[in-house]
């Protein structure tokens, strides 16, 4: 086989050295364009131009000059994460979350609502806007300075035109979102719970320098992954590439929401561990946390639950590594706060020995954004421009 060259265009390097700039500029604040040069290597005539731009835009001003051993000194250029915000929305199971976020992506306010009603979907729109009205109130923030609403769904989500195929966890089926944008007076974004997480991670996370990647998203009632393919999310023709969660991993008959048996949300789900713990002892756990302290207590049942849990988190993770053959595998969501626990246990069952694959081939990783990588991944989604999420 021809292994062929990858071609990139000018394009693709202005929009690269844009977000390399922005990325440097939000992590240290203010620099000066020398500074900036030497600390991602790109020309000051480059860095120039793009810091004209972000001034133009209002998200950069000059703040005076640098000290300076000798000639001219610099000026120093400050970064204005307060030039816009983002409003991020989160649909699960058990609630909405709703934050509102300013260019560095530092949450500004957070809500939650819980036992969120999606069968009646025009009020629970209502209601979230009121919501975001009330935080633009509270933090005195102008309309015109929010790029839009970004929201998360756990399901097939075409983000070009706003509709909601299915997301079977939460019952929504064929929902066109796009009528709401007149509601909020404000541009929406919808994408995939999935594909969220992952966008967050690439631009705010661990992955920041990774191509080719699996991020796993365990949610209380599903699994759900986003693909990371050179660089670029790869969603399928249809838009439900990474809809693992209905994967079938097992043959005990059990019944899935979305109609089928044995989907790998069933033996994955951050609920299962709650689950299958009442089933073997009749206690009902009230959270996870609950359910890891036990566990760290060596507590008979816990451990088993988790041990067999675990087998089937292995076995997943192992047929996804062997379908997509990615560089790493990020696993975040609900069971993520409890990385000293799980992770070298599960590290050990994904690369029990084979003839495929070791741990030089795929680094199997956890979020460093936690439970928070989708909702941050919404939040993102009306930055798109700034971020260059289009070429994601």
């Amino acid at each position: 086989m021809i292994v062929r060259p990858r071609v990139i265009d000018q394009k693709t390097i202005r929009t690269e050295n844009r977000k390399k700039i922005l990325q440097l500029l939000i992590r240290k604040r203010e620099l000066t364009i020398p500074e900036i040069s030497r600390e991602i290597d790109i020309s000051t005539p480059t860095i120039t131009k793009n810091i004209n731009q972000l001034m133009a835009e209002g998200m950069a001003e000059e703040a005076g000059v640098s000290e300076s051993t000798g000639g001219r000194k610099p000026m120093v250029i400050k970064f204005l994460p307060d030039a816009y915000y983002s409003v991020g929305v989160e649909f699960a199971l058990e609630y909405v979350r709703i934050i509102l976020t300013n260019l560095d992506t530092s949450i500004k306010a957070d809500r939650i609502l819980r036992n969120a009603n999606y069968q009646d979907i025009v009020s629970l729109m209502t209601y979230i806007h009121q919501e975001v009205d009330s935080i633009f109130l509270e933090k005195e923030i102008p309309v015109e300075r929010v790029l839009g609403v970004g929201i998360s769904i756990p399901g097939t989500v075409n983000e070009e035109t706003a509709f909601v195929k299915i997301a079977p966890n939460i019952g929504i089926r064929n929902a066109d979102f796009r009528p709401y944008e007149d509601l909020f007076q404000l541009p929406l974004f919808l994408e995939n719970d999935a594909n969220a997480a992952a966008i967050a991670e690439v631009i705010l996370g661990i992955a920041k320098e990774m191509r080719n990647l699996v991020f796993l998203c365990v949610l209380p009632q599903g699994v759900g992954a986003g693909i990371v393919v050179d660089g670029h999310l790869y969603k399928g023709q249809n838009k439900r590439a990474g809809e693992i969660s209905h994967t079938t991993i097992a043959s005990h008959g059990k019944l899935c929401s979305c109609g089928r048996r044995d989907c790998w949300e069933l033996y994955a789900s951050g609920n299962t561990l709650i689950t299958r713990y009442k089933e073997k002892t009749g206690r009902t756990l009230a959270s996870l946390e609950e359910f890891f302290a036990l566990v760290k207590r060596y507590e008979l049942a816990a451990v088993k639950v988790f041990d067999e849990y675990l087998d089937y988190l292995a076995l997943g993770i192992q047929n996804l590594i062997l379908i997509q053959d990615p560089h790493y595998v990020i696993l975040g969501g609900v069971i993520s706060p409890y990385e000293d626990i799980f992770f070298e246990p599960l590290k050990e069952k994904v690369f029990v020995e084979n003839n495929f694959y070791d741990m030089q081939d795929v680094k199997l990783m956890c979020s460093t954004l936690k439970e928070n990588a989708t909702i941050l991944g919404a939040s993102l989604l009306p930055f798109e421009k700034i971020f260059a999420l289009h070429d994601m």
